[in-house]
């Protein structure tokens, strides 16, 4: 190839006529990259040698019409390839290759160069945190984590945020260090961040992230870190956990809080003034509380007694009294009347009942009725407290036989005994005599009927009997036979007629008596008062003061 030696001393010793300015090629990390030779700025034709180099070496040569040679260069001899318009062709870049190439062309006399930079790019990898801190004290410089990213070029910068606001070096409660490493193998960089941070009692929830920015991909953040803030208590509560209002035989339960962290694994509870130490818990409860558990309580740091904190706690109570309760028994006739002793915390609202009739106020009788027996309740309510009481009214007398009645029955020849009787305990029925359809009817409010059906043949008496614990009544009833009251009804009829003629004839005789002393009363009036006032024919001769008596006569008559 001793054209070759020819043509290197050529190209060595000729003046270049021309050099272009500095052109820059970007490609990816490991891909394939076209570098541009002259850009079209010599034809293709003119070109008689193409040659490209670059500051460590030759890479290839191409003479006119002759296919390009391949140079035995360690570092591109299998990676290189010359396009048509002399472009040099590199696959599987590296950052060796970020480089200047140079591609030289011989036009006629004159020689041309036109060097080109290759800047290679790689993308980083997503943040990874090491280092990172689990607990944190208050205002103690103390190194959150370290943020790292590797395999980029150029280099990535990492920025740290706390709840998605930058934070920045202040030299005293922030420190932020970066620095940067070049792989020796691959050339590529890693970049690693660290924070140091004094934290504040504010940051118990605080959310710090770091974030990777490059300038060939998309920002990347990390997940978020999350540590513990210790600080010191400042302040104590004591909360009632348990719902109110309380009643007498509730359970309340107290919780006693620090606002330190960690909280004190220990706390001291007042209970009614004597101090109880609870460890491994902040709670106490109080079983079956009574009105003398109302008060204040306490609680407070074992190891600082003068932290403090109160709550007050309330006990409502509710005791209701009757007079009477269970089953009163009273006799018919009495009186009777029911108190109620209510003690409690607070207003209370009463309200009673008797069965499901609501009542309108207390039961009070002046004199007790079978009607009046009954269950009687009564319900306090005040607040969420309610008590009820209870009581049985019984109300007992002998019984009494109210009414005994004798009715037709339904068939022609049927008799009805109705015997109404009236008493408690529920009185018994005792007829003297059988019958058939032997029926009773409810036993309400001390009273019950009692029927009994018979076919008499025989006038006869028959008797009913009521009975109890108390005594007992008897009443009898004359009942005939079938034929005789039809006799009975014809009398009954023939006497009514007679009767009633009677009175008709003695309402007609009555009437005529009464015209006739009226039309004789009349006769007299008129008969007096003519014959003291006129006399027929004659002149009135008399002096004003005999005038004067006769009309006062006539006045006197008229009186009588």
């Amino acid at each position: 190839m001793h054209w070759f030696a020819l043509l290197t001393c050529i190209l060595t010793v000729s003046l270049v006529n021309q050099v272009s300015s500095l052109e820059t090629v970007s490609a990816n990390y490991g891909e394939t990259v076209t570098i541009p030779c002259n850009k079209g700025l010599v034809k293709a034709e003119d070109v008689t040698i193409t040659k490209w180099k670059y500051d460590k070496g030759n890479i290839l040569v191409k003479l006119r019409d002759q296919n390009a040679t391949v140079l035995d260069d360690v570092n591109y001899k299998t990676r290189v390839s010359l396009k048509d318009d002399f472009s040099l062709v590199i696959t599987k870049v590296t950052m060796d290759d970020q480089r200047t190439f140079t591609c030289i062309t011989v036009v006629s006399a004159d020689i041309l160069e036109f060097p080109v930079q290759l800047a290679i790019n790689k993308a980083p990898s997503p943040p990874q945190i090491t280092e990172q801190a689990t607990v944190m004290e208050i205002g103690k410089l103390t190194t959150v984590a370290e943020c790292r990213t590797e395999g980029a070029n150029p280099a990535a910068n990492i920025t740290w945020f706390k709840n998605k606001t930058p934070l920045a070096s202040d030299g005293t409660a922030i420190k932020i260090s970066q620095a940067v490493d070049v792989d020796s193998v691959t050339k590529l960089s890693a970049t690693t961040s660290k924070l140091e941070y004094a934290a504040v009692k504010e940051d118990v929830n605080a959310k710090f992230t770091c974030r990777v920015q490059h300038v060939r991909s998309a920002d990347m953040e990390s997940s978020p870190l999350n540590f513990t803030v210790n600080y010191p208590t400042e302040k104590v509560s004591l909360q009632v956990v348990s719902q109110g209002p309380f009643k007498e035989g509730d359970n309340v339960t107290l919780k006693c809080t620090a606002d330190g962290n960690p909280p004190p694994p220990i706390y001291n509870f007042y209970i009614k003034g004597e101090k109880k130490t609870v460890e491994n818990s902040n709670t106490y409860t109080l079983r079956n509380i009574t009105r003398a558990d109302t008060g204040e309580y306490k609680c407070s740091l074992v190891d600082g007694e003068d932290m403090v904190d109160t709550a007050q706690i309330t006990v409502d109570y509710l005791e209701v009294v009757l007079s009477s309760t269970g089953k009163i028994n009273k006799k018919v006739g009495e009186s009777f009347e029911i108190t109620l002793d209510i003690d409690g915390s607070g207003t209370t609202q009463t309200s009673w009942r008797k069965g499901n009739a609501k009542l309108e106020k207390a039961p009070k009788f002046d004199k007790l009725k079978y009607s009046d027996s009954g269950v009687y309740g009564c319900v306090v309510s005040m607040g969420g407290l309610k008590k009820t009481q209870t009581f049985e009214l019984i109300v007992e007398g002998a019984p009494v036989i109210k009414s005994l009645i004798n009715k037709k029955g339904d068939g022609t020849m049927n008799k009805v005994l109705i015997c109404v009787g009236e008493g408690s305990p529920k009185p018994t029925v005792q007829w003297s005599i059988n019958g058939t359809n032997v029926d009773e009817t409810a036993y309400v409010d001390g009273k019950i009927t009692y029927s009994l059906t018979l076919i008499p043949k025989v006038n006869l008496t028959v008797s009913c009997t009521v009975s109890n614990d108390l005594g007992s009544d008897i009443r009898s009833i004359n009942v005939s036979t079938f034929a005789d009251d039809v006799t009975m009804d014809k009398q009954d009829m023939k006497q009514e007629q007679s009767e009633q003629t009677t009175m008709v004839v003695g309402i007609v005789v009555g009437l005529l008596v009464a015209a006739l002393a009226v039309g004789l009363a009349y006769w007299l009036y008129l008969k007096k008062f003519r014959t003291g006032t006129w006399k027929t024919g004659e002149k009135e001769d008399g002096s004003a003061e005999e005038s004067k008596k006769l009309e006062e006569n006539q006045s006197q008559k008229a009186d009588v």
